[in-house]
């Protein structure tokens, strides 16, 4: 047995499989992917990594496999599951897995290709688990899948807890403890026991409230566009294939970045936190359906659209359009008077979030400091906007005066 001391859940005791699994090449690679991808160009502190992340995922699927007296085989291959449930992951995390995805039809929770036939197959097969039952459940699949991947999931109990500790955000704390302790089945659903709706609402409202604070912060978001952006270029190049995108870790992909003329700028930037800005900041009723609609060829020819207009390099231009709200936690399952019924059908608080989650969406529109005006004007006449009811960046030069010579300066100007 393995015992490893945790920043969240203090000591992590590791043993069987996934002890074995611990050393294998692809978890030791998430030591070097960061769980938060750009977060960190914001928090400072939200350094924390995919693989403590998978630690911590194992320990609260462990715990919840004892509360709910699943052991022998069947448990061992919730646990394999839980520790490998994010090899998939490419480099800074979610950040570019939708441009990868784009070009290999796989998701990072697609991880059949990296357990069979493979260093962590031999690992899985030696201790008589079958590679592709285990990717099964990384992927959701069957009951206790649904431990690994669904609504109420440890993945996601762990990631809530653990983003706001390495933040320093509070928003994210929830009862983990009592949420595993609680688990049950009802017909083959992972529910929540009898008398825990406010546990389950907790874990939107931690979700809820971490979303526009850490996960879709501004700068994050102009951060994650511009990597996503320069990853596409590094892609289109005759060398490097999404495939290879696909298994890097964050430093390669910088170095990488770094090393090809088409992206050494973007890589510049990044070094030195030098983000494009602001030109348009759209809320979701003012965006016309057909934009929050729009695919990937769509999106890049309004680009060009506003670059032309804008007269700018049509490199310097980002349109970032998130996709539509959702709220997958809405749908997890309470026991309510021995029936089982949805969280969203039977809170109150569901519906007041999805309203505050369709008024926090932004679509945006970025570009480098000195083109923000103009880019922000031809933006508005290209995507169609509401002027009334979009935000366009007004730069100004910061003043530095004392208050008395602010007073004095704003008395004369009022007369």
């Amino acid at each position: 047995m393995t015992t490893i001391k945790d920043s969240v859940h203090d000591h992590i005791s590791v043993d069987g499989v996934a002890e074995d699994l611990l050393d294998t090449g692809p978890v030791q690679r998430l030591r070097r992917v960061a769980q938060l991808g750009t977060v960190k160009l914001v928090y400072p502190s939200a350094n924390h990594t995919r693989f403590e992340h998978s630690l911590g995922v194992y320990h609260l699927a462990d715990r919840a496999l004892d509360s709910l007296g699943v052991g022998g085989v069947e448990a061992e291959r919730v646990r394999a599951a839980a520790l490998l449930h994010d090899i998939g992951h490419a480099p800074f995390s979610h950040n570019v897995e939708e441009l990868i995805h784009r070009h290999t039809g796989l998701y990072h929770d697609d991880v059949t290709d990296l357990l069979v036939d493979t260093e962590v197959g031999e690992v899985l097969l030696d201790h008589d688990l079958d590679p592709e039952r285990i990717a099964g459940l990384i992927a959701g699949e069957g009951q206790y899948g649904q431990l690994v991947s669904g609504e109420l999931d440890v993945d996601r109990m762990d990631y809530l807890v653990r983003d706001a500790h390495h933040t320093g955000v509070p928003y994210g704390t929830i009862d983990h403890e009592r949420l595993v302790r609680e688990l049950t089945f009802a017909d083959g659903d992972l529910v929540l026991d009898e008398g825990n709706v406010q546990t389950a609402e907790s874990l939107l409202m931690a979700r809820a409230l971490m979303t526009p604070t850490v996960y879709a912060h501004p700068v994050a978001r102009i951060s994650k566009a511009m990597l996503r952006r320069a990853t596409e270029r590094l892609i289109a190049t005759p060398d490097i294939s999404a495939d290879s995108v696909r298994r890097m870790d964050d430093y390669d992909l910088i170095s990488a970045l770094r090393m090809t003329p088409e992206t050494e700028t973007f890589a510049d930037r990044y070094d030195r936190r030098d983000l494009f800005k602001r030109a348009v900041w759209a809320e979701y009723d003012d965006t016309p359906a057909a934009l929050r609609e729009a695919d990937h060829g769509t999106v890049r020819e309004l680009e060009a659209d506003i670059a032309e207009r804008a007269a700018v390099d049509a490199s310097e231009i980002v349109l970032d359009v998130p996709a539509e709200p959702s709220m997958a936690e809405s749908t997890s399952e309470v026991l309510v008077g021995g029936e089982v019924r949805r969280l969203g059908d039977h809170s109150p608080l569901v519906t007041a979030l999805r309203t505050a989650q369709e008024q926090q969406w932004r679509m945006g529109v970025y570009t480098v400091a000195d083109a923000t005006d103009r880019v922000g004007k031809a933006a508005v006449d290209v995507l169609g906007l509401d002027i009334e009811g979009t935000l366009v960046s007004d730069v100004r030069q910061r003043v530095h005066a004392t208050l008395d010579e602010f007073e004095t300066d704003a008395a004369g100007a009022s007369e």
